[in-house]
């Protein structure tokens, strides 16, 4: 019964979150056009709420060449990516907990169809971020895709020898996950 409560209360805390820098990219935005007084009380009282967060990040957006009036937009923009972010961890880490209490309570039988599915996963989704950082124009070679490209070399290198690209469309990722998806199938049925 915990985990629905803690959910929620994720789910809350975001919702404050992003009203919160609402209410500070709306009053930001009514102050700049002149809609409402910038020295009335509720103006001086949400610039002075604000202020500690804002300012950060007004200079944050200075330094990379950004006009600091957009620093409200970036907070809405940062409160709902990073409380999407947050949901999904909260989410994942319940159920992380959840399923390794049920498998306290399983046999080996279990475990090992838990740790070769985590396994597929783990390299499915190494897939999936290389082909994402391919098409954002990362780098292979930087230091935090290392261990995505080792984790997914072993099964693209010998597809892409048998299928080259296509012009730019390289379709070794798919016929990797296909590969993979059909593979974890096959093994998770014989377990």
């Amino acid at each position: 019964m915990i985990a629905p409560t803690v959910a929620l209360a994720a789910r809350i805390l975001v919702v404050a979150v992003l009203a919160y820098a609402a209410t500070v990219a709306i009053t930001a935005w009514a102050v700049r056009s002149r809609r409402i007084n910038p020295f009335g009380a509720g103006p001086k009282l949400v610039r002075r709420m604000s202020d500690p967060v804002v300012r950060p990040l007004e200079r944050r957006i200075v330094r990379m060449g950004g006009n600091p009036q957009d620093a409200t937009l970036w907070l809405v923009g940062i409160a709902v990516v990073g409380g999407l972010l947050f949901i999904t961890l909260v989410n994942w880490l319940l159920g992380f907990a959840l399923t390794v209490g049920a498998l306290g309570r399983a046999g080996p039988r279990a475990w090992g169809r838990y740790l070769v599915s985590g396994l597929f996963s783990l390299v499915m989704m190494a897939l999936i971020v290389r082909v994402v950082a391919s098409w954002i124009g990362i780098s292979p070679y930087a230091r935090w895709m290392r261990p995505f490209m080792v984790l997914t070399n072993w099964i693209i290198d010998p597809i892409r020898r048998v299928i080259p690209p296509v012009g730019m469309i390289d379709f070794t990722p798919m016929v990797a996950w296909l590969v993979l998806w059909v593979a974890r199938g096959l093994i998770l049925g014989l377990i």
